[in-house]
Formats: C-alpha cells, sequence, structure tokens
C-alpha cells in the first residue's frame, strides 16, 4: 500500500490512510513523502469524504469498519489490487509474478529503467529499493513496472488472484509455488491461477518464464502468446551459466541460443539472484535495450530493504535482515550466504510467519536451514488473516528443524533472543533476522547487544 500511497501522491493528489500502531518498515518512507496516517480505524477518518478508499486484505478487508462506512454513505471503495492495476491503465504494464523472487526482479527493472534514462511508474512491495529512497513513483516514460501477487484480492469475501487485475504487456514467471495455503488448496491450483494470468497478457505481449522451475515449465504449453525461457537449463532461451562468487560480488555468464552474450556482475548475494537478473536481462532487451547498458546497471543495482540487507557491524560481527517466509526462500537465501561467507559462522533467527503456512510445509521447513550454523526459532508470527491452529507452534517447528540441523533451539520471544545472542554470539559471525513477521522490529536491540 505504500507504494500505491506514494505513486497517487506524486499524481498531486491528496493522500491519507489508518493503519494499526504497530512499527513497519514502510515507516520511514511514508515520512520521507510526508504522508499522514491515523492509528487504528475509526468512521470519524472518513468524515472528510474522501474521493476514494483503497483497502487491503488485511484487517478484516472489506468488512472493516472505514470501508464499510465509505460504502453506507455512497464513497466508491476498490481494493489494493483493484486499485493498482486502475493506476497502471493506458500504461506499458511491466508485471512479475512468481512464489519467490518478485519484489527483487521488479525493483531490478525499475531501478534499471531509471538509470537507463527512462522514468518509469513503479510499485514494488517493499520499504524502498536502495539507492532510489521508495517503493513507488508515478513516472512521466510509458513504462510501469509492477509485482503480480497471486495472493486472493481479499480474504474475506473477493477470491480473485490479486494480479489479475493486471494487464501485462510483459510478464515475468520467476516460478511457482505453494506458498499460501490459507488461499490455495495445492500448487495444481496456484499453477490454474497463473494460467488465468498468462491470458490477461495483451495481444503483441511476451511472457518471460523460468525453464529451471519445474510447475512453471509445467504450464508453458497452455500459453497462448509467445514465450521467452531463461534458466541453467539448456533448453532455455537465455542460459545462465558459470555462476560464481568474487570481491562480493554474484558473477555470471549469459547465453542466448547458444551464443555468450555476456559476463555479468551484480551485488545480489546467491544463484537464485543471478536467475532474477537474467530474467530482468531479457525484459530488457525485449524493451530494446543494448546488452552492455543492460551490464552497467544492473551492477549499480543494491538491492532493496529486507532483501539480505545489511544492517551494520559491531565487534567483528555482522548483523543482515531478510524477508524470507517460504522454506524455498529460507534455502536459497542461506545457501548463497554460505558461498558469499565460507568462513562465518551463520547465526539465524527465525521468526516463523502464519500458522497455515507453518502447518503444511513442516517437513519443507525441517529441510530448508541445513546451510546455517545455529537456527534460533520463535513463536509464531500471528498474521491479521487468521486464527491460531491448535498443536502447531514454533516448538513444532524447532522439533522437525531439529532432526536435520542439531543446533537448532526454540527461544520464543524478542527479550529471550535478545540474552542467548548476547551471551552465545562470538567474533566472525554473521546474524541474519528471518521472517515476514515483525521480527525487523527487533534489530535495533540485536545490533545493540552484539
Amino acid at each position: 500500500m505504500t507504494a500505491l500511497a506514494i505513486l497517487v501522491k506524486e499524481m498531486g493528489i491528496s493522500v491519507t490512510g489508518s493503519d494499526i500502531a504497530e512499527e513497519f518498515p514502510t515507516d520511514a518512507t511514508l515520512k520521507r513523502f510526508n504522508i499522514k496516517y491515523f492509528i487504528g480505524f475509526d468512521p470519524i477518518h472518513i468524515k472528510y469524504k474522501p474521493d476514494l478508499v483503497i483497502y487491503t486484505g488485511a484487517h478484516q478487508g472489506r468488512k472493516n469498519i472505514e470501508v464499510q462506512t465509505s460504502i453506507k454513505i455512497g464513497i466508491p471503495i476498490l481494493s489494493h489490487g483493484e486499485a493498482l492495476g486502475f493506476f497502471m491503465k493506458e500504461k506499458f504494464q511491466i508485471c512479475v509474478a512468481g512464489s519467490h523472487g518478485k519484489t527483487t526482479t521488479s525493483a531490478m527493472i525499475a531501478f534499471s529503467l531509471i538509470q537507463l534514462n527512462e522514468d518509469p511508474s513503479f510499485a514494488i512491495g517493499c520499504g524502498e529499493i536502495l539507492g532510489l529512497h521508495t517503493s513507488g513513483h508515478f513516472g512521466k516514460s510509458k513504462y510501469f513496472v509492477a509485482e503480480a501477487d497471486e495472493y486472493i484480492t481479499d480474504p474475506t469475501g473477493d477470491r480473485t488472484p490479486r494480479f489479475l487485475w493486471q494487464t501485462p504487456q510483459i510478464l515475468v514467471i520467476t516460478n511457482i509455488d505453494f506458498d499460501h495455503p490459507d488461499a490455495y488448496k495445492d500448487i495444481t491450483q496456484v499453477q490454474e491461477a497463473f494460467i488465468h494470468l498468462t491470458k490477461k497478457v495483451t495481444q503483441g505481449g511476451h511472457i518471460i518464464i523460468n525453464l529451471d522451475d519445474h510447475a512453471s515449465q509445467e504450464i508453458i504449453n497452455q500459453i497462448s502468446v509467445p514465450v521467452v525461457t531463461y534458466g541453467m537449463s539448456k533448453q532455455a532461451n537465455y542460459q545462465t551459466k558459470n555462476i560464481h562468487f568474487e570481491n562480493n560480488l554474484t558473477k555470471f555468464e549469459v547465453w542466448q541460443n547458444n551464443q555468450k552474450l555476456s559476463d555479468f556482475n551484480i551485488k545480489a548475494v546467491g544463484a537464485h539472484n543471478a536467475m532474477n537478473a537474467t530474467s530482468v536481462i531479457v525484459a530488457l532487451k525485449l524493451l530494446g535495450f543494448s546488452v552492455e547498458n543492460i551490464k552497467k546497471v544492473l551492477a549499480l543495482f543494491s538491492g532493496t530493504k529486507r532483501r539480505f540487507e545489511y544492517i551494520g557491524q559491531k565487534n567483528d560481527k555482522l548483523l543482515y535482515d531478510d524477508y524470507a517466509h517460504h522454506p524455498t526462500e529460507i534455502k536459497a537465501t542461506l545457501k548463497g550466504i554460505r558461498e558469499f561467507f565460507p568462513n562465518k559462522r551463520i547465526v539465524v533467527i527465525f521468526q516463523p510467519h502464519t500458522y497455515s503456512r507453518t502447518a503444511k510445509l513442516l517437513e519443507e521447513f525441517g529441510r530448508s536451514f541445513n546451510f546455517a550454523d545455529t537456527v534460533i526459532i520463535t513463536d509464531i508470527y500471528v498474521s491479521a488473516r487468521e486464527k491460531p491452529i491448535l498443536g502447531i507452534s514454533g516448538k513444532l517447528l524447532t522439533d522437525i528443524v531439529k532432526k536435520q540441523n542439531k543446533q537448532t533451539v526454540f527461544i520464543p520471544n524478542e527479550e529471550l533472543v535478545l540474552k542467548y545472542l548476547s551471551q552465545e554470539t562470538r567474533a566472525n559471525d554473521l546474524i541474519l533476522t528471518m521472517g515476514a513477521g515483525d521480527i525487523y522490529s527487533w534489530i535495533p536491540k540485536i545490533l545493540n547487544i552484539l
């Protein structure tokens, strides 16, 4: 919602809003753009009769008291997914879908277009794109870059996948995974949503798809518009080769139809980010930019907030933060960190996010922490959209992970985690906070006690 609020304000429209009192990574960005909001939800916040009310699926969605008040007095309402699609209309839409990697990939595209002297509009689901100091922008060029999210529009009523409000000219699919058990019953249902999305691509458009991802590969024969594939597979139109790590850079080659395009260097950690970057290279080539210029701008990209974000260093201990909350993301991130920092002791503090995801993916979580030296698992963060599930807990998850990584401990809360870190961490440690809940709010205290 922050990215959209910034974009709308830059269009010259007055913007305000309401939210809970909890601290969020987006707070500083909203403050920078002087976007003020109320704490809590109350009908009185609608008394000045805004022209439009946009709501998210969180905090009761359409049933939220402010949304219901708006309906009663005749103020138009739109869900966030609908509103994003509305403001993207009349633009050349570059949409990045995928269960994992869509934030980094869409941020890479937006950042690259700016460095290539375009002025794209963009709405990216992060605190900010590093170097741009924002997650949203209303630009003068024809391009609009956005994440295309498969989660449902409103869990309280509208189960339309959010990305179906968009009409891409270029659609990137990074992967397809079972990430939202509260929205989909299985991976097949997720694939069906993505197939529906491919039918929204406009005439003359292109779909860029990861051929290494089995679930994505399975839907290709059901796509009716031109498909360009990428991946490490020899069958990919654009093949990523020779991924290696040197001087704090991820380095790789990209080949097109068995001819080498170039060597590329990115600051983002891990083979998975080399793959994300390859999809960006394909997208920018389709837009007509030269390989040499693409290579230059990608090398400048420093990432986004909460995607292996460097926090600080103290007493020869490094502190990073990451949003990973699904087993696939966790494993890829930790593998990348291990390859980047082979001599560091990696200490992970993982806050599980949602009972439904934890329950459905217990065994997968158990196999996802093998690249860490020490794993701390906390209580499960309770999402506003669900209730606890009897028997599912951080302690249960700890027992599952411990079968694969013996150096796993259950430490339920912030206070006890801080105590543990103050006593058990040492020089040459790399400490990583990880999760989609509120663990980011623990970071100042963690850095203080290191």
